[in-house]
């Protein structure tokens, strides 16, 4: 069983663009997938993250916090101002547009963190980035989204914070709390964390290709340009900054990835549930989510090929003034 649960989840890639061609030449296979099934997809996948954090992971927050405040702002102004740019220079629609802003708006996923581990880079590092970014995004993504999209189309902030505190926070944080008060529980269940979250990622794809079929199509070259731009960017200039301030390669190479990858599930989800009237808002989430986790790969793959010595994250040093 653990075999075919690792195997299956390795292969995430596979299935994400199996599922988003087949709702591309059949529509109606995935079209039900929407609404109240997308919220509830982010909310399971959010607590299976929750499940693989314990109490010592919040502790770990506090020996190198250059490192970790690195990791968060560089991930919260690199990529919602790259998204926001390519918008512009590619001339996207308002709607997607918008839909590419709040993906770059959104905190990193647990992907980024499989990604860190396979890539040998500072994992402890890895969750402790996308950990506070996800805790702070009912402040972030709905700030940046009104900054930067609010112009466009109307923002409604509020919304977008309660939706994120509803189907994001609350969620990790009951898997938080359940790890340390049911811990012989969550490690069983916590197996089947990674298998339940790809199936999940994979079912929100393919419902928003299936109910936007014809919009993905025609836009296809601007929106995988796009997409292919803002995670290239953000890899490379998340890894720039991190040694232009002295960091060692290590802690370079887990900013990087931690900058370069989104939670493209969360931007889906708060696309569908708060720009009703923008329905191609959550088209750029799907291209996002395919293309990221194939650059994540072939960088993990790199990254192991090329290893560099191991640093302890709380000896991560803090910026040079």
């Amino acid at each position: 069983m653990h075999r075919f649960l690792s195997l299956f989840t390795n292969l995430y890639p596979v299935w994400l663009l199996s599922a988003a061609l087949v709702s591309l030449v059949h529509p109606a296979t995935f079209q039900w997938f929407t609404g109240a099934w997308i919220t509830w997809a982010i909310g399971i996948i959010m607590l299976g993250m929750g499940f693989t954090l314990t109490v010592e992971d919040f502790k770990r927050l506090a020996r190198a916090p250059g490192a970790l405040a690195l990791g968060f702002v560089a991930h919260y102004t690199i990529m919602p101002l790259t998204g926001w740019l390519l918008g512009r220079l590619l001339g996207l629609e308002p709607g997607m547009a918008v839909g590419l802003i709040l993906v770059a708006s959104c905190p990193s996923g647990t992907a980024s963190n499989v990604v860190c581990f396979l890539a040998k880079a500072d994992v402890a590092l890895a969750v402790s980035v996308t950990l506070t970014s996800t805790l702070f995004a009912f402040v972030t993504t709905p700030l940046w989204c009104r900054v930067l999209a609010g112009h466009v189309v109307p923002v409604d902030a509020m919304g977008l914070c309660l939706s994120t505190l509803k189907a994001v926070v609350a969620p990790v944080l009951i898997g938080v709390f359940c790890n340390w008060k049911f811990p012989r529980f969550v490690t069983k269940a916590a197996r089947f964390g990674p298998f339940i979250s790809v199936v999940s990622i994979v079912l929100i794809t393919a419902g928003i290709v299936a109910q936007n079929a014809a919009a993905v199509l025609s836009n296809f070259g601007k929106l995988a340009l796009g997409a292919f731009l803002l995670h290239a960017l953000g890899f490379i200039l998340g890894y720039g900054v991190a040694r232009v301030l002295g960091y060692p390669p290590l802690t370079a190479r887990t900013i990087s990835i931690e900058v370069g990858m989104q939670n493209g599930g969360m931007a889906a989800m708060l696309a569908k549930k708060n720009f009703p009237t923008e329905p191609l808002a959550a088209v750029p989430a799907v291209f996002s989510g395919v293309i990221q986790n194939v650059l994540g790969s072939l960088i993990a793959a790199w990254c192991r090929r090329n290893p560099v010595s191991q640093t302890a994250f709380a000896a991560a040093p803090l910026p040079k003034p």
